[in-house]
């Protein structure tokens, strides 16, 4: 099974930016999405932003398009997320995670069941 280390959270000011982390290790097939979900004190989990190893094809929830951004390294097979314009409503604890799953033009998030790895989590606070 992966492991997942996520990296980059933090205590910042509304409008900043913060750039997250995840570190996979151990054996994984090929082909995969890999991304972020996010829960905030007393709400549920909720997907933010997943990437297609498979053909580089991203999601974003509607609540951070255009503020943040996924992006891969391929040598190192990590994944980041670029957070820009921070709001309050952000702050939560971001978790990695991995869904062996192929997929092509990723258009919706998969299932939150499909996702077998997962990370500790790196807790992000916006607050002035």
């Amino acid at each position: 099974q992966v492991q997942l280390v996520e990296s980059g959270g933090g205590l910042v000011q509304p409008g900043s930016s913060l750039r997250l982390s995840c570190a996979p290790s151990g054996w994984i097939q090929d082909y995969y999405v890999i991304g972020w979900f996010r829960q905030a004190p007393g709400k549920e989990r909720e997907g933010v932003s997943f990437i297609s190893t498979t053909d580089s094809s991203t999601y974003y929830a509607h609540f951070v398009k255009g503020r943040f951004t996924i992006s891969r390294d391929n040598a190192k097979s990590a994944v980041y997320l670029q957070m820009n314009s921070l709001e309050p409503e952000d702050t939560a604890v971001y978790y990695c995670a991995v869904a062996e799953e192929i997929v092509f033009g990723m258009v919706t998030m998969p299932n939150m069941d499909a996702f077998t790895s997962w990370g500790r989590g790196t807790q992000v606070t916006v607050s002035s």
